[in-house]
């Protein structure tokens, strides 16, 4: 999840909490029960938001090591083909000395 992201959530749950404390009056119901409500479902979507946060963590499920996992095959396919362009263009002999020097010193 991103920093913007995160942020548009943050208004989105502080408006809602804005708006129904605000119309709470109008459906009948007093500004105590208004105020303890709405303090309650924040308290919930704060709770849910910190599970879901160590949920991500324990599963590796994080921004950064989602962008790290892209990066890293990304960064593997392009040094791949980079040797295999350097091997193809080695002659025969050094093809094979090399894969002789590889088996040895694994």
């Amino acid at each position: 999840m991103t920093k913007g992201k995160v942020l548009q959530i943050g208004i989105f749950v502080s408006l809602i909490g804005l708006i129904s404390y605000k119309f709470a009056p109008l459906i009948g119901i007093d500004n105590f029960a208004a105020n303890t409500i709405s303090s309650c479902i924040l308290i919930l979507i704060v709770i849910t938001w910190v599970t879901s946060y160590v949920y991500r963590v324990i599963n590796g499920k994080m921004t950064f090591m989602e962008q790290r996992k892209r990066y890293r095959k990304e960064y593997e396919k392009v040094v791949n083909d980079k040797l295999e362009t350097k091997f193809n263009a080695l002659s025969k002999e050094e093809q094979e000395k090399l894969m002789e020097d590889l088996e040895k010193n694994p």
